[in-house]
C-alpha cells in the first residue's frame, strides 16, 4: 500500500508539473487568446495612469521595458461650410447665392447637394478651386460679387450660354439672367460605341432646342433625364453624377433637380450658343440658331457598279450616330 501510494503522489506531482508548463509559460493558445481581453491581445494596457515617465511594463526574465506612445488626435477640421452644416450661415450663404442667380434649389438652412452645386459654380465662374465648399475665401468672394457678364450680348433675349471653358450654364429670360448651373460637357477623350469611334467632344456654334423630352431617354451610352436636344444626339440633361469638370460624352450634364425645372424654362427653337471650344470660336454676328436637321453633315453612299458583283461595304452611319442620343 504504502508503495502504491508513493507512485500515486508522483504521478501528481508530474501532472502538476505538466500543467504549469501549458498554462504558465511560452506562447499563448488560440483558445487563451481568443479569451483574453482585447487590452491583452494587442500589447495595449487596459487602463493608462498619468506618470511621470509614462507607463511601462516589465518582466521577471528581463530588463527591457516597454513604453507606451501617446497618441494624438487631431480636433481641428477644415474650415468651411459643406454638405451635412445647418444653421444660420448656411441660410446666409444660400440666400446670397440664390441673389447672384446661382441655382441653390430650396433656400432654407440646410447645406445640401444642391448648396454644393451652386458654390461650385460660383467656384468655376470666379476661378477658384472647384471643392464645392463655402471656406473663408468662397464666403469673402461672395460679398462683393457680382452676377457674371453675358457671354452672347447680341444674343436673343430668351437663350442659353453654354461656358465650356468655366463649365457653366447661363440661362436668359427676358433679356435678363435668370439662373446659373454647374455642369460636365464632353471629355474629349476617345471612345467607341456600336462599331464608330471618336472623341467625346462638345460642339462649339450656336444652335436651337428641337426636341423636348419628358422622363429618362436611354441610347447606347446610357440615360438622359428630360434632355432638350439641340445638336444632334447633343442633348441638355439631368444626370446623376455631374462632377466639376468635363466627363460626358458630348451632352450638357446639369444636376438632377435643375432637369426638374429646366425644361419649363425653355422652348422649341430656343436659341442655344455654346461658347469656348478651341478651335470653334463664336462669330461675332451672332448666326440663326440651327437645328440638327440642318447642321449634320450629308453621307454619300460609295458607288458600286450595276454590272459585276461588288464585295459589301460598310460605310459608318455618320448621320444615325450622330443624331443617337447621347450622355
Amino acid at each position: 500500500m504504502k508503495g502504491a501510494r508513493r507512485v500515486w503522489l508522483g504521478a501528481v506531482a508530474v501532472l502538476g508539473l505538466v500543467l504549469v508548463a501549458c498554462t504558465g509559460g511560452g506562447q499563448p493558445t488560440a483558445a487563451t487568446r481568443a479569451a483574453a481581453p482585447i487590452a491583452a491581445q494587442t500589447g495595449a494596457p487596459a487602463s493608462i495612469s498619468p506618470s511621470a515617465s509614462g507607463p511601462s511594463t516589465s518582466t521577471s526574465s528581463s530588463s527591457t521595458t516597454t513604453t507606451v506612445a501617446k497618441t494624438t488626435v487631431p480636433t481641428t477640421v477644415p474650415p468651411g461650410l459643406r454638405v451635412g452644416a445647418r444653421g444660420p450661415d448656411v441660410a446666409a450663404l444660400e440666400q446670397r447665392l440664390n441673389t447672384l442667380h446661382y441655382d441653390v434649389g430650396t433656400v432654407d438652412d440646410v447645406f445640401d447637394q444642391n448648396t454644393a452645386y451652386a458654390v461650385t459654380a460660383f467656384q468655376k465662374v470666379t476661378g477658384m478651386d472647384r471643392t464645392g465648399r463655402a471656406t473663408d475665401d468662397v464666403i469673402a468672394a461672395l460679398a462683393t460679387a457680382t452676377p457674371p457678364p453675358a457671354l452672347v450680348p447680341g444674343g436673343n433675349a430668351d437663350r442659353v450660354e453654354i461656358d465650356i471653358p468655366r463649365q457653366v450654364l447661363f440661362l436668359y429670360k427676358g433679356g435678363s439672367l435668370q439662373k446659373i448651373l454647374t455642369i460636365s460637357s464632353g471629355s474629349n477623350e476617345r471612345f467607341c460605341s456600336e462599331g464608330y469611334c471618336r472623341n467625346a467632344v462638345t460642339p462649339g456654334g450656336s444652335f436651337g432646342i428641337y426636341r423636348q423630352a419628358k422622363g429618362w431617354e436611354y441610347g447606347p451610352l446610357g440615360g438622359l433625364y428630360n434632355p432638350q436636344y439641340f445638336n444632334g444626339g447633343i442633348a441638355i440633361h439631368g444626370a446623376t453624377s455631374v462632377p466639376a469638370y468635363p466627363a460626358s460624352h458630348g451632352c450638357i450634364r446639369i444636376p438632377m433637380s435643375a432637369a426638374e425645372w429646366f425644361p419649363g424654362q425653355v422652348s422649341m427653337g430656343m436659341a442655344v450658343h455654346v461658347v469656348g471650344v478651341p478651335g470653334e470660336p463664336l462669330a461675332p454676328d451672332i448666326a440663326q440658331p440651327t437645328t440638327a436637321t440642318t447642321a449634320a453633315p450629308a453621307v454619300t453612299p460609295p458607288t458600286v457598279p450595276t454590272t459585276t458583283a461588288a464585295p459589301t461595304t460598310t460605310v459608318p452611319d455618320l448621320l444615325g450616330n450622330l443624331l443617337k442620343p447621347r450622355t
